[in-house]
């Protein structure tokens, strides 16, 4: 077994891609080397089960985060370190080199020579979570680690919850009279647009009313900066206040149903193993939909459903309630 000390983990910048890589986080951690994880602050609060050696947050910034990294390094005192780096930007494998620390990742963004360990990518189409799990897996063979787990990634992604992740949620319901399984919870909205498009369905507020002339609770639990566009997209559903990102999964993993957009929402879903409905109209799902047994998708980068489609789907997602009878 190699003798290196510690695995420096850069992880996505984005909720949804994070999300993807936690088998990643999994498999490091299974070697039993010390993993520290360095990603954007509001991923430690998400993270907070996982066994971490230590959490370097990062601000986007080279210099500054450059910095943090070698820094912490110093004080941990790791001679030896390895690096690996699932965002494909030059900066993340610049931060590393210039921290001092090699590391393996994909040759993407022109950045070949800051890396160790170069990869390809695979010459065949696959699934988001598959390319950056595959990535790990050639990682641990050029460092002579064994692999505990598969060659292929689990088909759930099982986002560890602490305890204070479920209180958040359980205090959250009380508040608001919720029980868990009687509550559908809703995300009517989409940070960013994709080739110019629009990422956000239109006809949630159509949704909304019509499941609750059915007799069914609709909850949307927006964080701060996107709570006007989910009150504007949806304006009859319940707006519960916002939480932390681990208390809002707990929140999707105790809901009846979750539908959403193609966004960060629909891979925390998939994280916990709701069930769910994610809307497409201008991605591809192929590529980016959620990973999950029980997530189930409508739409295509052609076209988003309509409104009679989805609640068809959710009336066989939900069979058992008697709001349908």
């Amino acid at each position: 077994m190699s003798s290196f000390s510690a695995i420096y983990l850069r992880m996505p910048n984005w909720i949804g891609d994070l999300c993807m890589t936690l088998p990643c986080l999994e498999t490091l951690l299974e070697t039993g080397k010390p993993v520290i994880v360095c990603a954007r602050p509001w991923a430690e609060e998400l993270l907070a089960a996982y066994p971490l050696h230590g959490f370097i947050p990062l601000s986007g910034q080279l210099r500054q985060d450059r910095k943090a990294v070698k820094s912490y390094r110093q004080q941990q005192n790791n001679n030896t370190v390895y690096g690996l780096l699932l965002p494909d930007s030059f900066s993340s494998a610049a931060i590393f080199r210039l921290a001092g620390i090699p590391c393996a990742g994909h040759i993407d963004d022109g950045r070949r020579l800051l890396l160790r360990w170069p990869f390809k990518k695979s010459s065949t189409p696959c699934h988001a979570v598959e390319a950056w799990y595959r990535l790990t897996t050639l990682s641990l063979q050029a460092w002579n680690l064994p692999l505990a787990t598969n060659a292929r990634p689990p088909k759930e992604l099982a986002l560890r919850l602490n305890s204070k992740h479920h209180h958040i949620a359980q205090q959250l319901m009380a508040d608001h009279h919720l029980q868990p399984g009687n509550y559908i919870l809703i995300a009517p909205t989409a940070v960013g647009r994709h080739h110019g498009k629009n990422k956000v369905w239109n006809g949630f507020d159509a949704l909304t009313r019509a499941l609750q002339s059915r007799g069914h609770t609709v909850v949307m639990c927006p964080p701060p900066a996107e709570r006007d566009q989910a009150q504007a997209n949806a304006p009859s559903a319940h707006c519960l206040p916002a939480v932390s990102l681990g208390g809002f999964a707990a929140l999707a993993k105790s809901s009846q149903l979750v539908v959403c957009n193609d966004s960060g929402v629909s891979h925390i879903a998939a994280a916990v193993g709701a069930k769910q409905l994610t809307l497409f109209g201008v991605t591809n799902r192929n590529r980016t939909g959620p990973w999950s047994p029980q997530a189930h998708c409508l739409g295509s980068d052609a076209g988003w459903p309509t409104v009679e489609e989805v609640l068809t789907k959710i009336q066989t997602l939900i069979p058992e309630s008697s709001a349908w009878r």
